[in-house]
């Protein structure tokens, strides 16, 4: 008969242990801390909540909150105004224009539309020719903006802008919005924007439209070379503009609802008459 030795249970023994111990170290150094996971499931639920506060409570409780004044596109206008307009892009889709028209035998009638036509360098509004063309045969009051990239050429920006947008008599002088700085300094900002002012006014004769927010001015271009042009002012929510120096245009809200456009539209009051606007205007 063989007999088989049988291995010592002592040694055995010592070597699962090592193993199992090998084992819990190399799991435990995986495994995050139970600190560190409060800590960051706790940061996401407070920028879960921001982005849901700013991107949906903040605009519509200002649709909803109580109104002291008039109440008119789904919004409490702001108070002493006559004068009343929109701007639109593709995001509105396809406008029915006869039922914007109708509007201007309200008390508060739509007298003026800037629409999107470029953005950056080669990027065309798809709804830009069509709304231009319909908005000017209701004989609305047009104007017509540039979104400006901090990241393209200036020149060539502008140039874009020129070779799309041709402009007459009666409409608005042209519109720059900035609203973007990206990886440009402030002075690269500034540079590059007046250089795109500057060659689109040489070609209509007009001092352009700056268009940008209440806090962008004041943080980026807040300059006396840009305070030279007519500005248009983004600030919601809001029941005054707080902005101390002049202004043209004021764009109040961005959840306004006006007949014939299907979604949300911006909706803006000029500072000044009706007939003050006209004078605003290509001659």
């Amino acid at each position: 008969m063989v007999t088989h030795k049988k291995a010592p249970r002592k040694k055995v023994a010592q070597k699962t242990k090592k193993t199992s111990k090998s084992l819990r170290g190399k799991t435990s150094s995986r495994v995050m801390p139970i600190w560190l996971r409060a800590v960051i499931a706790s940061l996401m639920s407070v920028a879960i909540f921001c982005a849901f506060y700013f991107w949906f409570i903040k605009p519509y409780s200002y649709r909803w909150k109580p109104c002291y004044g008039l109440k008119v596109y789904g919004v409490c206008v702001p108070c002493c105004y006559d004068v009343h307009g929109i701007d639109i892009s593709h995001y509105q889709g396809d406008i029915d224009w006869s039922k914007v028209n109708e509007t201007r035998d309200t008390k508060f009638p739509i007298e003026f539309v800037f629409m999107k036509a470029t953005e950056g360098g080669t990027h065309l509004d798809t709804t830009f020719q069509r709304n231009f063309e319909t908005a000017g045969r209701y004989g609305l009051i047009r104007g017509v903006y540039h979104f400006f990239s901090p990241t393209t050429d200036p020149i060539k920006q502008a140039d874009f802008f020129i070779k799309t947008v041709k402009l007459s008599a009666g409409d608005l002088p042209p519109v720059l919005d900035v609203e973007v700085i990206g990886r440009a300094s402030t002075d690269e900002l500034k540079k590059n924007v007046k250089i795109w002012l500057d060659r689109v006014e040489n070609h209509y004769g007009v001092k352009p439209i700056l268009y940008t927010s209440y806090k962008f001015k004041n943080k980026y271009l807040s300059d006396t070379h840009f305070d030279i042009y007519p500005y248009w002012i983004a600030h919601y929510y809001v029941e005054a503009v707080k902005y101390q120096g002049n202004w043209h245009f004021w764009q109040h809200t961005d959840v306004g609802t006006v007949p014939g456009i299907q979604h949300d539209v911006d909706l803006n009051v000029f500072n000044g008459t009706f007939e003050e606007l006209k004078e605003l205007t290509i001659k």
